[in-house]
């Protein structure tokens, strides 16, 4: 019988596990303000013409695409992907992709803010006797996921370069994940760099590979640590928002 694994964090009102301009606002409307709202819809309603006196619950969110776990489509990297082609936005997410064999690797053991080589990828694949193959989800366990709900979380774990981001890709991978907030390493080590060496090749690298070769990337995934490296089945569809750089997912793992 299979096991599945909620790999989604919840989107939480005023969570401070991104900028402030991007942290979800939530207003709940309660059964009690339902009850209110429903007079607009039956002429004559009372609060004693519903059960308990109460009517609907509603929530009004004001939230980011890339809040909570959710999904980065080829259009939130650059306007063009493929070496020229349009990049897809995430209502174009090609559903066959959201199903996948996962593999799962550990980098917590690196410091946070350090940027993982392709060497470091097949290192880690080397251990767990695992060769990456098309169609395989790439999940990366980064070491920032204790540190959600707090603002520490956006300092927290590593990331991928340019080049072992492309790496993965020329694999057949479509679809790479991270619990961290990013799939690079944290922006304050990039900038920190930028700002030593001038050298803009750096900022924003594992992101901008996605303008030579297109790819999905998935972010703030959550419970890594409860998943084998390999053996499971991966789903993850976005959804569906009308030309949008990201999309919100529920990531699920299946023990099989």
């Amino acid at each position: 019988m299979s096991k599945f694994i909620d790999l989604s964090v919840a989107i939480e009102s005023g969570l401070p596990s991104d900028p402030p301009m991007m942290i979800p606002r939530i207003t709940y409307v309660d059964h009690a303000l339902g009850a209110e709202s429903m007079k607009a819809f039956f002429p004559g309603l009372t609060a004693g013409d519903l059960p308990g006196g109460l009517g609907w619950a509603v929530e009004i969110l004001e939230v980011s695409t890339h809040a909570g776990t959710h999904m980065d489509a080829p259009w939130h990297f650059h306007p063009t992907q493929d070496q020229g082609k349009p990049a897809l936005t995430i209502d174009n997410f090609p559903l066959a992709w959201g199903v996948g064999n996962g593999v799962k690797l550990d980098f917590s053991d690196f410091p946070d803010g350090y940027n993982i080589s392709v060497e470091d990828i097949k290192a880690k694949l080397g251990k767990i006797g695992h060769t990456l193959s098309p169609g395989d989800v790439f999940l990366a366990q980064s070491g920032a996921a204790p540190y959600w709900g707090t603002p520490e979380y956006l300092l927290k774990g590593c990331g991928f370069s340019r080049e072992s981001t492309l790496w993965i890709l020329d694999q057949g991978v479509h679809v790479v994940g991270t619990d961290g907030w990013s799939w690079d390493r944290p922006l304050p080590f990039q900038a920190k760099e930028f700002a030593q060496t001038k050298n803009a090749a750096i900022i924003w690298e594992g992101h901008f590979a996605g303008i030579e070769k297109g790819y999905f990337q998935i972010e703030k995934l959550t419970n890594l640590d409860l998943l084998p490296s390999t053996g499971f089945k991966f789903y993850c569809f976005p959804i569906k928002i009308k030309g949008a750089s990201a999309g919100w997912i529920r990531a699920v793992a299946e023990l099989v």
